[in-house]
């Protein structure tokens, strides 16, 4: 059964007895060092799996050096996964940025989920909403690290190019108080990074830049609703903002990730973060 086949249980049972392989090498490795434990989890997986999950290198360097050898991601007779894991939410045929929202994005998805919600209530023209609704797309789905340039990337085929924009350089423009509208440095910058914590001066080049430009104050607008949309006892639905979608992203008829645009690459990142190639 390939993993296309399977069905809803097919998919929660494997993923059930692919953690259970995982907690029984963790306890057979009890007291080895930590990478023989991560190693032995990992082959206990996709004995399991049948097929053997990846980890892009992208997503261990920090935790492992990636200029040190690295011992072999299959033994011999193994298969490596070409496809969805299983371990993971079926996506459907052709999905659509809901369907990303409910199957792929971390439950961090709630923090846009609130900053478009209450530039909504705010008042603010809906382009606005829309760049709050994204902002943080990469961190809840993606990559974290530049993360205003990675979502950037990811919609600008199917949003309006100002939108696009405000998620790029909201990232840095974070970083710089706006007295004229309200925004000061927040304090839980200093609590996350340190009181002597200084923007790169790649941050600051793009502050620069983003300060003088004519769409200045919808990343801005960004900043402002994104400061104050954590509320732990809130919880919004992505069904809330179908109108606003369908009005401001242009949701390809192929699904996104097969749709050719220069972004469809990453949308199948997402869709299959595991597969080899």
């Amino acid at each position: 059964m390939t993993t296309a086949d399977m069905t809803t249980a097919d998919r929660t049972t494997a993923a059930a007895q692919i953690e259970a392989a995982a907690m029984r090498a963790l306890r057979e490795t009890q007291g080895q060092d930590v990478d023989h434990q991560a190693d032995a989890i990992e082959h206990a997986m996709a004995e399991e799996l049948g097929k053997v999950a990846v980890k892009s290198v992208i997503y261990t360097s920090g935790e492992i050096d990636p200029t040190r050898s690295q011992l072999p991601q299959t033994k011999p007779g193994e298969v490596l996964l070409m496809e969805e894991d299983p371990r993971l939410q079926k996506m459907p045929e052709k999905p659509t940025l809901v369907d990303f929202f409910r199957l792929r994005f971390s439950p961090a998805k709630q923090h846009l989920l609130q900053s478009a919600a209450l530039a909504r209530e705010k008042g603010c023209d809906e382009k606005v909403v829309m760049a709050c609704l994204l902002h943080d797309i990469s961190v809840v789905g993606f990559i974290q690290a530049d993360h205003g340039y990675w979502g950037a990337q990811l919609v600008e085929p199917y949003v309006d190019e100002e939108v696009a924009w405000a998620i790029r350089y909201h990232q840095a423009l974070r970083f710089f108080p706006d007295e004229s509208v309200g925004y000061g440095y927040p304090d839980a910058y200093i609590r996350y990074f340190g009181k002597d914590f200084k923007p790169s001066k790649v941050m600051c080049e793009a502050y620069d830049y983003a300060r003088n430009h004519k769409w200045y104050m919808t990343a801005r607008l960004v900043t402002l609703n994104d400061l104050y949309a954590f509320d732990p006892n809130k919880h919004i639905e992505i069904e809330a903002f179908t109108d606003i979608i369908g009005r401001n992203f242009r949701q390809p008829a192929e699904g996104l990730g097969y749709d050719h645009s220069p972004s469809a690459h990453m949308w199948r990142t997402i869709i299959a973060p595991t597969r080899f190639l």
